[in-house]
């Protein structure tokens, strides 16, 4: 997997607005998009009594370690007034991590590839739009043969929004 991939969702207020604020405060902070991913509207995933997400990935370049990344991604959402009050509960922003070139990196704050990438096609279908044969460093299966074995059947539709 070449690149730098990350996932950005809400699901409070203006979810639009939010994802566009994220990439700009990205891209303020030396994180640039190299490419995008449409923006789908998705079903919540581990909690379901809340209102649905909209999702996209960029594929970005940053000189930023990994954990540098991370934590930059955890300034802008703070920033923006994402609070964690809850496992997989509502959040204003949520910038995550998925890939880091062919690094995996397993340490108590940092998990790349991220841990549940096959698990969950919001994650997925955005990642076989922009790269459907990119292996994942673990697995080594492409992106498509993990939508392909993914058990989610959450709804994840295309929107025609675009950042």
């Amino acid at each position: 997997m070449n690149g730098i991939y990350l996932l950005l969702g809400s699901n409070l207020g203006d979810r639009l607005n939010h994802l566009r604020t994220a990439q700009k405060l990205l891209a303020e902070n030396g994180i640039r998009t190299l490419n995008e991913s449409s923006v789908y509207e998705t079903e919540p995933w581990g909690k379901h009594d809340q209102s649905w997400f909209l999702n996209v990935v960029l594929q970005v370049e940053t000189l930023l370690s990994p954990e540098d990344l991370l934590k930059q991604n955890l300034t802008i959402e703070m920033g923006m007034g994402r609070k964690r009050e809850e496992k997989w509960g509502t959040r204003l922003i949520d910038i995550d991590i998925l890939y880091y070139d062919d690094q995996t990196i397993s340490s108590e704050s940092l998990t790349v590839p991220h841990p549940a990438i096959q698990d969950r096609r919001f994650t997925l279908i955005p990642m076989v739009e922009l790269r459907p044969g990119a292996k994942h460093p673990v697995s080594q299966l492409t992106q498509s043969e993990l939508l392909a074995e993914c058990v989610d059947q959450l709804v994840c539709k295309l929107t025609e929004l675009r950042l």
